[in-house]
């Protein structure tokens, strides 16, 4: 599956699944032999049933008695390894297509950048992984089961007729298609009361979700009444909507029971009629035969056509994956220069940056950073200043001009090898569902604890991991949840800290923090910053006021460089944003 996003370029969804299913094609082709074998019984025993009622009706040998019943039950024995034969084949083949697809989705979204990220919602990928995936899974699955069963039964059926009662073929590929498509022009009209009610249980589930939100709004107000009679409001028209979508069902099952029993009804009196008369040579077990053959052969044909949405569910999971295969927006690092040092200069030559709405987020920025020299940049809010820090760790590509990395254009880099010379501590901490040593030594396999344990005491953090019940093994919880804002944000220092950067990226890392954490926090900064290239994002004077440099941005472009003192007694900018 490694080639698909290289290979998907927007085709037809079926020349997707044939591409998909190309390495399958052995799995799938016994997947079919075994179904023809163990579905067999079903297409053989109306020819049984009218072998064993002409042995009686004729008075023929009882051995023709034991030869049938011993076939047919030999053949209902060998369901069983042939079934497990084509589970296992189909379910194979189905299962790792849904695994590779899983993957080359996860490794597609690794590679497209953070522009893309940040248009595209988690939600809407997580959906594609999951769901999307599921479907084409289960569309694969549910149309080999009842396609493969339809058409053999077709086959099988017609196949009989066509060497029992050649004369009775061309009726049934008449009616039995007439009875199918008369099924669905009933069926169709079932499709405007389905979709009513699907839109009704998705109005609930908004109302519920709106609701759920709302909860400490309404319980603060006493307002649980309002609450409660808007979600009745909207449950009393599932339920109508559910009562006539259910009412409509009735009506179409028994009008479809009826009209598919009557049709037989006519078949078994026009084969007796003909068998009766003489018209052509046709023995009872035969009127039997085509009896059942016409209830069976057009379930058949209805359960092919019924598929058609099953198949366009799933064709619509495969456009909706391809969405993602299909992105240009990729962060190009092929064939480019890899960093194996960092000393950490960095230069910003004429450096613009517009986003794809036309708003220019940084304009002919000029600006040297030497190595191991902390630079803030300040500002109002669209000032620029996270929009540098992105171009710096290489999220985006400046629009116009270059930055100079140890003297080197950061465009002739592959940015994974430079990002492993950077460190980023964020406004939020970013941890996973993993224990306390996971999450600071992500990405750094068999690291010793004691490392570990250097780097959460380097961080201020080992204070309060010695405390945890389970110490380095304790388990933070779903994006930390079990620790609280200011333990977060020292683990993404230890995180930073065990990596050794040689450029360190700090945005808005303190402003979350209550006074007590922000001061441990700073302690542990303090640490984390020596010998480093660092760029500040923040907004706390505790946190800028001992940079080397403090660059103060305006609408995208340098307003003032000084320090901390030289920029207040100035009066310029800087000292207007510490006066708001």
């Amino acid at each position: 599956m490694g080639e698909l996003e290289h290979r998907y370029r927007g085709e037809h969804p079926i020349r997707t699944l044939a591409y998909l299913y190309r390495d399958h094609r052995r799995r799938l082709l016994v997947a079919v032999l075994a179904f023809v074998v163990k579905h067999s019984p079903t297409w053989l025993l109306p020819l049984v049933t009218a072998n064993i009622v002409n042995v009686l009706v004729e008075h023929r040998p009882v051995g023709e008695l034991w030869v049938n019943s011993g076939v047919l039950c030999l053949l209902l024995i060998l369901n069983y390894p042939f079934h497990l034969c084509y589970v296992r084949a189909l379910s194979g083949a189905i299962r790792r297509v849904g695994t590779g697809l899983r993957s080359a989705l996860c490794r597609r979204m690794q590679e497209l950048s953070i522009g893309y990220h940040s248009r595209v919602s988690a939600a809407v990928l997580q959906t594609k992984v999951i769901r999307d995936v599921e479907g084409v899974e289960q569309m694969t699955q549910q149309a080999s089961d009842m396609g493969l069963a339809a058409v053999v039964t077709l086959a099988g059926g017609l196949t009989v007729i066509a060497v029992r009662v050649p004369a009775a073929l061309p009726v049934f590929l008449l009616v039995v298609p007439a009875a199918a498509v008369l099924v669905m022009k009933m069926r169709d009209r079932l499709r405007s009361s389905n979709e009513s009610f699907r839109l009704e249980v998705e109005r609930l589930s908004s109302r519920v979700t709106e609701m759920t939100h709302l909860i400490p709004i309404t319980r603060a107000h006493g307002l649980e009444k309002d609450a409660l009679h808007r979600v009745d409001g909207t449950l009393t028209k599932v339920l109508r909507t559910g009562l006539k979508v259910d009412l409509v069902n009735g009506r179409f099952g028994s009008l479809a029971w009826i009209l598919l029993n009557v049709l037989g009804v006519a078949c078994l009196a026009g084969a007796a009629l003909v068998s009766y008369y003489g018209v052509f040579a046709l023995t009872p077990g035969d009127v039997v035969m085509l009896s059942t053959f016409f209830t069976t052969l057009t379930a058949s044909v209805t359960t092919l056509m019924s598929l058609s949405p099953i198949i366009a569910k799933g064709l619509e999971s495969v456009r909706s994956i391809g969405e993602v295969l299909q992105a240009p927006d990729l962060e190009q690092n092929a064939g480019k220069a890899g960093v194996a040092a960092v000393s950490g200069r960095l230069d910003f030559q004429d450096v613009t940056f517009a986003y794809e709405t036309g708003r220019v987020a940084v304009d002919g920025l000029n600006l040297s950073v030497v190595p191991g020299e902390t630079v803030a940049l300040v500002g109002a809010s669209g000032a620029g200043k996270s929009t540098v820090l992105n171009l710096v760790i290489g999220f985006l590509r400046p629009t116009g001009g270059r930055i100079l990395l140890d003297g080197r254009d950061m465009e002739s880099l592959d940015l994974r090898s430079y990002r492993r010379f950077v460190s980023v501590v964020p406004q939020e901490s970013i941890l996973f569902e993993g224990s306390i040593r996971e999450n600071v030594g992500y990405g750094m396999p068999e690291v010793p604890d004691e490392v570990v344990r250097r780097a959460l005491r380097d961080a201020n953090a080992m204070e309060f991991v010695e405390r945890l019940p389970d110490g380095l093994d304790t388990v933070v919880g779903e994006r930390g949840a079990r620790l609280s804002g200011g333990q977060r944000q020292r683990l993404a220092i230890a995180r930073a800290l065990i990596r050794d950067p040689r450029v360190l990226i700090l945005d808005e890392a303190t402003s979350a923090l209550d006074t007590r954490s922000e001061a441990l926090v700073q302690q542990a900064l303090g640490r984390l910053v020596a010998g480093r290239t660092v760029l500040v994002v923040a907004h706390r004077m505790s946190t800028i006021r001992n940079a080397d440099r403090i660059v103060v941005l305006d609408g995208g472009r340098i307003a003032e460089v000084g320090s901390h003192e030289e920029l207040l007694g100035s009066g310029g900018v800087y000292s207007g944003l510490q006066s708001a």
